[in-house]
Order: structure tokens, then C-alpha cells, then sequence
């Protein structure tokens, strides 16, 4: 009885939010139809916080046939991908403070937790299995792609990347605009698959995940080496951070504590050291370098004027699988030119390497790594090579990948329905940052225009040479891509729902039987 009337609940669009949490400016938005699945959140009447979780109650639509409605009283019988319990908080530091639309943090509950309720796993729109869930707020990107497109390029070349989707989000009753379900950076089996450390052993030397970031948490490592400018100047007030991410800093136990921070250390140490470069003394004992260079090639790609120094995950498996930190990706909203903070941070510039952007003004420092790196002729050597893999791989046509987002997002009016609901065209965003772009079609235009700079820019430094490109003879609008309803490309029309893009940016949808 109790989730049926929690199903009633969530049909009754017209109903009044029961607590404030930070609604949207414009609040009597409807869906109708959407090619995106539509998240269902219930507070129960409470004030979602930043610090702790209250318990709330979630339900996704994601019907199989491409199309869901947010009228379930019309529409009864929907495909229901997830329902149940959850516990949810506000996340995010800068996208939390700088963002009118906010992002949450979702653990799956099998009750409230009024009613002690444990947690639950759930393989949420197709991703991994697990209980731990982000509904990520794209705000200050108005493109609504930056974060998407950046880890479904990074996808295939790294040994683990976040999965996210899109969705939009209905909160007691209000639409809160597009959102993106993702993945968070943690173990399990559905996530990034490394076991548990223990105390003694091989199982104390794996896995960890650990992250370079703020010292906001009550335990953190300090780097021995402060960080440094171009000019080789040393930050003698500035600290790298490194935090305990999974075990998490009120987990860890003193002797897994001991054993990271000692690896981390000797990392560093070899790093530094003038024997760096030796094959057996140096850095390359300590850490893949193929993974480093996936780092390096997707922050310096998108310009992530975040990388290196925020949520920077590094992570180890036990020794008797892997001896050596790897990488992953992770908060690249404000990457592919943004933001441009009255020339401070550099977001914009498409002809900078990010890695020395110590000099920028930036009050969190990156740490010395890639500098160094960058002095070994043989990491460069591997970093070009690794850099052609990718511009004859997913990376060949970065503009491309930006077209089909974008077409996810307007074939159904999404994109409208979020600046609608959160208008910000004209405004100043993110602190200084704003682009003269006057409609959702001009800023996706901006972020293809920037990658194809960026892009042309670091092809010049890593001495690659693109395959040239035969104009065609004719400017006729002609047939340019084929979507599904969720945004895959097909090679043709296919039975059912397509989404179809012209040479001359227009979108057709056809029907075929």
C-alpha cells in the first residue's frame, strides 16, 4: 500500500513541493514526451542537505520503445528501470557553490531510513551494479556536454571510466531540468573491480583509490613536494593533498593508511629523484605510464582547467596484480573552454598546455608530476604515439561526438526545457565567465569550434599529421547522421524511432516500419 500511494505521488506533477530545495526559477514546466529516461524523486517532506542524507523515495521511467512520458496517469504501465528508496544529500564543491541547479549524491535503500533501511545494489539505465549513485547538474555548461562528452571518449582507452546517462529529473512534483545519472569513482564489481585491502600481506598492499584534491576531510595525506611554477619558482605555501577516497578517511585503518601513504611517497621520491628516468630506480616502477598518458591526453584534450589538481584519482590493486598506480578520469564540467574567468584561469585558450597552468592564478596547485614527466624523452615518445591511437579512434572527429550529444538532447526538447526552467542565457556564470552565445544551438557551436582548435593545436605540438578531408562539391542539406531515440549512431535507418541530422543542423525524426 505504502508504494502505491508513493506511485500516486509521483503522477501528480500539479502537486506542490513539499519542502524548498532549491527550485528551478520557471516551476510549471511539463515534459510531455522525451527521448530521455525521467528520474521520479519523492523528498517525503524533507530539506535535502549538503552534509547529511534524508531519506527519499525514486522511480525511473525508461521505456524500451525510446519514449518516456512524465504523465503516468496517461501513460500507465510505463517501463519502470528502477524504483525503491533512496538516501539522498547535495554533492559537489564549486558545482555546488557556484550552480543555481544542484547535484546530488544517491545511495539505493531497501527502506527509509526512518525504518532502517540497508543499503541495496541496482544496475541503474544499464551501468554498473552498485548502491552509490551521482545525479550530476550540468548549470554553468549551458552546452549540457561537457562532463558527458569528455568520459564517453575517455571510454576504451582507460582500464575503468564513469559511466553516466542522461535523464531529467522531476523533484516532489517539479522539473528540475536535465541531469546526469553517473557512476561514482569507487570498488565493486561494477565499478572499478579491485578488492578490498586487509591488514598484513598482499591484501594490504591492494586496492586502494586515493585523490588529489582540497584538504576539506578530516584525514589527509600531504605531498612532500610543494608544487612549482614554469619558471621552476616553488609554492612554498601551497600543499598537495592527497585523500583517502575508498577506504574512505573515517574507514581506513592505521596500517592501510601507513602502507598508501609510503607508496605514494616512494612515488613521488622516484619521481623527483635525478635517477627518474632509470628504468629500474625511476618513476616507471612506481606507476602505468599508459595511464598516466590517458590522463594527460584527455585533460589536455578538453583543457580541463580542473585536472591534475581536483579530483584526481589515482588507484592501486594489490601487488600480486598490479604493483603500480593507474588513473581515471573525473569532473571535466569545466573543460572544452570554459570558463574563461577574465583571462585568470585560461579555460578558453586553445594553444596552452594545462599541465603548467600553475601559473594562472589558480589557488589550489597542481602537483610537479606531468611537468617531470614531459622531461622524459621516452614518456613523450609514448604520449605521441598513445596520441595517434586516439586521433584515428574515438578522437578522430571530436565535433562529431558533440553533434550527436547535442542531438540527444534537442530531438525531444530537452535542452529548451532546461534553460527554460533554469534561465541563463546572458548571465554572468561561474563567477566571470560568459560567451556571447544567445541560444543552446550557438553554445554547442562554440564547444565544436574550440575542440577543433585544441585539437588542431596539439596535433601541431605531437607532430601528428590528420588524414585530409575531401569537401564536397555541393551545399545541398544532406543526410549527415542517424540516431536512435537514446543518442546511438546507426550506419542506417532502422525499424522504429530515428533521429535524423542534416548537413544544415536541422533534425528530422522518421518513423520506419
Amino acid at each position: 500500500m505504502k508504494i502505491k500511494l508513493l506511485f500516486i505521488l509521483f503522477s501528480m506533477l500539479s502537486c506542490v513541493a513539499m519542502a524548498q530545495n532549491n527550485p528551478p526559477v520557471v516551476k510549471d514546466i511539463h515534459i510531455g514526451e522525451t527521448n530521455l529516461p525521467i528520474v521520479f524523486i519523492n523528498t517525503l517532506g524533507h530539506e535535502i542537505d549538503r552534509e547529511e542524507r534524508v531519506s527519499a523515495y525514486m522511480k525511473i521511467v525508461n521505456n524500451p520503445e525510446g519514449l518516456n512520458y512524465d504523465d503516468t496517469i496517461a501513460h500507465p504501465g510505463q517501463t519502470v528501470d528502477d524504483e525503491g528508496y533512496i538516501g539522498i544529500k547535495y554533492r559537489g564543491n564549486s558545482s555546488f557553490t557556484y550552480s543555481a541547479k544542484k547535484p546530488y549524491s544517491i545511495k539505493l535503500l531497501t527502506d527509509s531510513y526512518e525504518n532502517n533501511g540497508a543499503k541495496r545494489k541496482a544496475s541503474l539505465l544499464g551501468m554498473g551494479n552498485d548502491n552509490d549513485w551521482c545525479l550530476l547538474a550540468p548549470y554553468n555548461d549551458r552546452s549540457l556536454i561537457r562532463n558527458a562528452l569528455s568520459l564517453s571518449l575517455a571510454e576504451g582507452y582507460f582500464e575503468y571510466v564513469p559511466k553516466t546517462r542522461y535523464c531529467e529529473l522531476i523533484l516532489d512534483g517539479i522539473y528540475y531540468g536535465v541531469h546526469c545519472l553517473t557512476e561514482r569513482v569507487r570498488t565493486g564489481a561494477g565499478r572499478l573491480n579491485i578488492k578490498s585491502p586487509g591488514d598484513d600481506g598482499d591484501k594490504l598492499t591492494g586496492g586502494y583509490i586515493v585523490c588529489i584534491d582540497r584538504n576539506d576531510e578530516e584525514l589527509t595525506h600531504a605531498s612532500k613536494y610543494h608544487p612549482t611554477n614554469t619558471a621552476g619558482e616553488v609554492f612554498t605555501d601551497k600543499t598537495i593533498w592527497m585523500q583517502y577516497t575508498d577506504p574512505s578517511w573515517d574507514e581506513i585503518t592505521e596500517a592501510q593508511r601507513a602502507y598508501i601513504d609510503s607508496r605514494f611517497d616512494a612515488f613521488e621520491d622516484a619521481l623527483a629523484s635525478d635517477d627518474f628516468m632509470d628504468a629500474d630506480k625511476g618513476y616507471r616502477q612506481h606507476i602505468d605510464v599508459t595511464s598516466f598518458i590517458d590522463y594527460e591526453l584527455s585533460t589536455e584534450i578538453a583543457n580541463n582547467i580542473d585536472g591534475y589538481r581536483l579530483s584526481t584519482y589515482l588507484y592501486k590493486h594489490r601487488d600480486s596484480v598490479d604493483p603500480r598506480f593507474k588513473m581515471t578520469i573525473w569532473d571535466m564540467d569545466l573543460a572544452w573552454g570554459l570558463p574563461d574567468f577574465e583571462n585568470i584561469h585560461t579555460g578558453y585558450m586553445t594553444d596552452i598546455w594545462t599541465y603548467k597552468n600553475n601559473d594562472a592564478g589558480l589557488g589550489t596547485k597542481m602537483p610537479f608530476w606531468f611537468d617531470r614527466l614531459m622531461q622524459d624523452p621516452s614518456y613523450v615518445a609514448e604520449l605521441k604515439a598513445r596520441y595517434a591511437t586516439y586521433r584515428q579512434g574515438k578522437y578522430a572527429d571530436v565535433p562529431a561526438a558533440v553533434d550527436s550529444l547535442a542531438t540527444l538532447l534537442t530531438a525531444y526538447g530537452a535542452a529548451d526545457r532546461d534553460h527554460e526552467a533554469w534561465p541563463r542565457w546572458g548571465e554572468v556564470l561561474y563567477q566571470n565567465y560568459y560567451l556571447d552565445a544567445t541560444t543552446y544551438a550557438e553554445e554547442v557551436a562554440y564547444v565544436k569550434n574550440f575542440a577543433a582548435a585544441r585539437i588542431a593545436w596539439l596535433d601541431e605540438q605531437l607532430g601528428y599529421v590528420p588524414a585530409t578531408i575531401t569537401s564536397p562539391r555541393h551545399r545541398e542539406p544532406r543526410l549527415q547522421a542517424i540516431y536512435s531515440a537514446d543518442g546511438v549512431r546507426r550506419g542506417a535507418l532502422q525499424p522504429g524511432l530515428n533521429i535524423v541530422r542534416f548537413s544544415d543542423a536541422t533534425v528530422r525524426k522518421i518513423w520506419q516500419k
